[in-house]
């Protein structure tokens, strides 16, 4: 099988020769830095794929903002107060993506002889008004500016859906993700009441193009997601990534509850600094969620600095190892 056939039958609940090796989040630069310093011959993202005989993938993520869009003037802090605000930064919002989907052609190729896989990122409807408002002001903004809520989330949707559109004249991506850090370690930010007004319309337009052109709609969220996924369910999304461990995340108990859900990540990098023995016996928790289909597994976010080269080595290995063993 190559490796676009391989994803999709993982993703679709059938049997495969092994599962995908993926490195989701590549590695933080502190962490490139130091196994360059540890003896790694490149730090090049696509040639760190080779070097690690992992499954290669092009992730391009569509943001909303042009290149003029001023920044915040802190993390977490908006530019945004009232509608208003939001008018006068529209000359910086919803760029076309022309130059962006041109950009994709020499992976579009790949993808279609199964050498790669094209994924791309599109800003959620929790996301996005967030990095408009801020992190305070978005969370007010449920209850005191709902109408500005809806216009940023309609005009998202909208730009979307032009994207799609010019998207499919060049390349269909086997999988997306919606950028949508919406839980922490103690569940979602929102209710589910506020979800199903400001978000779930939303979604509801959105979804159904994504799966006519059969492009796989997963949700990144770090944090607890495990009381999300039924919303996200509900309006069609199908999977769900990093599932962190850290935050408590089960995806033994996710399988039980919605048996047709894709996940990628769950392995806990945690136990990555802790030997061989400890690295192994983490793939083997996850096992039977892998032969369960439907699930990736990769480190539940980034790969950190803590990790040397060494050590990231014996991980590699076991994961060549057990995506064999595990296979669906």
């Amino acid at each position: 099988m190559n490796h676009v056939e391989r994803f999709r039958a993982v993703m679709n609940f059938q049997p495969v020769d092994r599962l995908p090796c993926i490195e989701w989040a590549t590695w933080w630069d502190e962490t490139v830095e130091r196994w360059r310093g540890e003896g790694l011959p490149t730090s090049d993202r696509y040639e760190m794929y080779r070097h690690f005989r992992l499954d290669p993938y092009y992730q391009c993520w569509f943001g909303p903002r042009a290149a003029t869009f001023p920044p915040a003037p802190r993390h977490g802090a908006g530019l945004v107060g009232d509608a208003r605000d939001y008018e006068s930064l529209l000359p910086h919002l919803y760029p076309p993506p022309d130059a962006a989907v041109e950009a994709l052609r020499p992976w579009a190729d790949l993808q279609r002889r199964g050498k790669a896989l094209v994924w791309i990122t599109l800003d959620g409807f929790f996301w996005f008004p967030r990095t408009l408002l801020g992190i305070e002001g978005h969370l007010y903004a449920f209850y005191d500016q709902p109408d500005l809520m809806h216009r940023i989330n309609q005009d998202l949707v909208d730009y979307h859906l032009r994207l799609l559109e010019a998207l499919g004249k060049v390349c269909r991506p086997t999988f997306m993700t919606f950028a949508e850090d919406m839980s922490y370690n103690n569940g979602p930010m929102i209710s589910g009441a506020l979800f199903a007004e400001f978000l779930a319309p939303y979604y509801r337009q959105l979804v159904p193009r994504l799966r006519e052109f059969q492009i796989i709609p997963i949700i990144d969220s770090d944090g607890d997601v495990s009381a999300l996924v039924p919303w996200f369910e509900g309006v069609g999304v199908e999977g769900f990534l990093p599932l962190e461990r850290q935050a408590g995340v089960d995806a033994a108990a996710l399988r039980a509850a919605h048996p047709r859900l894709r996940m990628i990540g769950h392995y806990d990098k945690m136990v990555m600094t802790r030997g061989e023995a400890a690295m192994r016996a983490e793939f083997e928790r996850l096992v039977p969620v892998m032969r369960s289909g439907g699930f990736i597994p990769g480190v539940d976010h980034q790969t950190p600095p803590g990790v040397s080269l060494r050590q990231y080595r014996v991980y590699v290995r076991l994961l060549h190892e057990y995506t064999r063993k595990a296979r669906g």
